[in-house]
């Protein structure tokens, strides 16, 4: 039997989201902050029973590597992307496979007997979302399941990959040896600063994978952690900030490393190492405040369309559109989701 191969191989946390509308009372009871993402914490725990018990509770697939996985596989070819990450078994893992089959995208989880499927609270406020993932089964992932008979192949046979920075938190070694042998064979590893907390609190995690990353997607929050913790001078300049990442040492020197800061509604940034003084700056369409459902997952879709159309060998102007028009239709939806029947994106 011939093995399947993706073009893109992902890798992160499975997680899925329980998501809420109206959280203030929330954000204060924990001392959360709206547009914003930490990692549960002890006080944290009794939040997610409240959830259920006190709110109308919608669960969705998320778990940031898996949402943008999802995308590109809305936007390239059936049988495209695979996606990696470890989960329980349980009906949470359920629910994340259900999603993956529904929009195309193939799953090759470690499954946890035992464990919990990871899970994150989304406190939505307005147009703003809080993020609150407890990683469970999630951070249980084993850098052998790389080597296993049944992933091995598809890191082999891809030739792009894509990881969250959450995969960070635990998960560095396994990054480090899919970005090593993407940079050996010349392949495209692409990676998501995920949140402020991640370029704060696990900078060197992050500075370790640098070398091998040809592609960083953050956004301008991110970016201005990452100016802030590495000790730029100017903080909140986006161009400096991303100029300094693309110039930042790169194992692979024969492909330029391209960095990408979206600002939500404003604008995207993008510059590449190959031409660090040439700034792109996309304008996004805006979209009524009538038509937003929620920002939940919205980055994600962006970074999935770019993937995607990255994938289908479109330039880089392409790719910043169909992720702009991926973050237009998920926050137009409950959560990261995606229209159905599908709509086409790639011109």
């Amino acid at each position: 039997m011939t093995t399947p191969s993706y073009k893109l191989f992902c890798i992160g946390n499975p997680l899925l989201d329980i998501q809420v509308r109206d959280g203030e009372a929330l954000l204060r009871k924990y001392g959360l902050k709206a547009d914003d993402a930490v990692l549960a914490e002890e006080r944290h725990m009794p939040m997610y029973d409240e959830l259920v018990r006190d709110y109308p509770v919608t669960y969705v697939a998320g778990g940031a590597s898996q949402n943008a996985a999802r995308a590109a596989a809305y936007v390239l070819p059936p049988d495209s992307v695979v996606y990696v990450g470890c989960v329980g078994d349980d009906e949470f893992a359920d629910h994340l496979r259900a999603a993956n089959k529904r929009e195309g995208l193939h799953d090759r989880y470690l499954i946890k007997p035992g464990e919990k499927t990871g899970a994150c609270a989304v406190i939505l406020t307005g147009h703003h979302r809080s993020l609150v993932p407890t990683l469970r089964a999630a951070e249980k992932f084993e850098k052998s399941h790389l080597s296993s008979p049944e992933v091995a192949p598809l890191v082999d046979a891809a030739e792009f990959f894509y990881v969250d920075g959450y995969f960070l938190t635990h998960g560095t070694e396994s990054i480090l040896d899919i970005g090593k042998k993407a940079a050996a064979a010349s392949k495209v590893f692409a990676l998501n600063l995920s949140a402020p907390f991640i370029v704060q609190s696990f900078n060197a995690q992050l500075q370790s994978v640098l070398p091998y990353c040809d592609i960083i997607i953050g956004n301008e929050t991110e970016a201005e952690a990452y100016a802030s913790t590495t000790g730029l001078l100017e903080p909140h300049n986006l161009v400096v900030a991303a100029k300094t990442i693309a110039l930042s040492p790169k194992a692979n020197t024969n492909r330029p490393r391209i960095v990408v800061i979206t600002r939500g509604p404003k604008s995207t940034v993008l510059l590449s190492s190959a031409e660090p003084d040439n700034v792109k700056v996309y304008e996004v369409a805006p979209i009524p405040d009538s038509q937003i459902v929620d920002t939940n997952g919205a980055g994600d879709a962006f970074a999935g369309g770019f993937l995607g159309a990255l994938v289908m060998g479109k330039d880089l102007d392409d790719c910043v559109e169909v992720g702009h028009k991926m973050g237009a239709m998920c926050v137009q939806l409950v959560g990261p989701q995606f229209e159905w029947p599908k709509v086409q994106v790639l011109s």
